[in-house]
């Protein structure tokens, strides 16, 4: 597949999408490759390193290897979601504190348009592939309700587990590897990481997510050789159940003190808007969500122009 810088800039725009998409908790970056064309040769890409990498190193040189490994697709992307990140993360915190309905809102159109997107993919229906996918549902939502852990700071080896858990999460369409990380008490802390360019603690989360995409891109690569309509039935439950967790209007059930003697909210439920205390913004929040799906179909549009 040859390439021309343009269709590099192109990666590294949709590597700049995931990123932002991984830095909100509910919305997982894997669900934006997917829509955006690009996932199955993320996984393809990831799981060529391996032993017979090293080989082709070793043996007809760098230029070979980083061939086979299909690097500059990589690098492209790479680049894409680290500039997103550390540019993004100081705006999405404070989106998330100060417009969290607006915020919420335009995911969650982007989100409930990817649904449908992914479910078109499945060639075939079946019982089995409408069982699997309810299930996959049930287990999204069911992940959506736990309890998050609350961890301040944490030690190196629990940031190291943290970065392999959440990096699996973050390729998988609907579930949100920030989430996962909420859940494990370790998003602030890495979140903390990125604002204050702590190195050191950024390092030991990407050698965990390293290690964990190695490991489960080959899983999720074999899966999509060998059962594509399962797997992709599997994840659009993902992201059905997952929208419980975006749903723009939320009531705090309980509270928590954070380390600045502030007081957060700690376990949140979904309400209807028309019941919720406070301004609702229903009307930029209808506005936003239908520009987010909208969005969706656009990505749609170009990937089916292009082939």
């Amino acid at each position: 597949m040859s390439r021309k810088i343009k269709d590099y800039l192109v990666i590294g725009l949709k590597g700049m999408a995931m990123g932002a998409a991984d830095v909100v908790p509910g919305v997982s970056g894997g669900t934006i490759a997917f829509i955006s064309g690009i996932y199955e040769e993320l996984l393809g890409s990831i799981s060529n390193v391996n032993l017979g990498l090293f080989k082709t190193l070793k043996k007809d040189g760098f230029k070979a290897a980083w061939k086979q490994l299909n690097g500059n697709f990589l690098l492209a992307l790479f680049i894409g979601i680290f500039i997103s990140i550390v540019s993004l993360a100081k705006a999405i915190k404070y989106l998330l504190e100060n417009e969290p309905i607006l915020l919420w809102s335009f995911f969650f159109g982007l989100v409930l348009a990817s649904i449908i997107y992914i479910a078109k993919q499945i060639t075939k229906w079946n019982f089995i592939s409408i069982i699997i996918m309810v299930l996959g549902a049930f287990l999204a939502y069911y992940i959506t309700t736990l309890n998050p852990l609350v961890s301040e700071s944490s030690s190196s080896l629990y940031i190291l587990f943290a970065g392999a858990i959440a990096i699996c999460a973050m390729i998988l369409p609907g579930i949100s590897g920030s989430f996962i990380l909420v859940l494990l008490g370790a998003y602030k802390p890495i979140l903390d990481a990125v604002t204050n360019r702590d190195f050191k603690t950024i390092i030991i989360f990407m050698t965990g997510a390293v290690v964990g995409l190695l490991a489960f891109s080959k899983v999720l690569k074999w899966l999509f050789v060998n059962y594509k309509n399962y797997t992709l039935a599997v994840l659009t439950g993902f992201i059905i159940g997952s929208l419980n967790k975006i749903w723009p209007w939320k009531e705090t059930l309980t509270w928590r003190t954070n380390s600045h003697g502030l007081k957060v909210p700690f376990n949140q439920q979904s309400v209807s808007p028309l019941s919720f205390e406070g301004d609702s913004q229903l009307m930029p929040a209808i506005i936003l969500a239908i520009v987010g799906f909208a969005l969706i179909l656009l990505m749609e549009k170009l990937a089916v122009k292009k082939q």
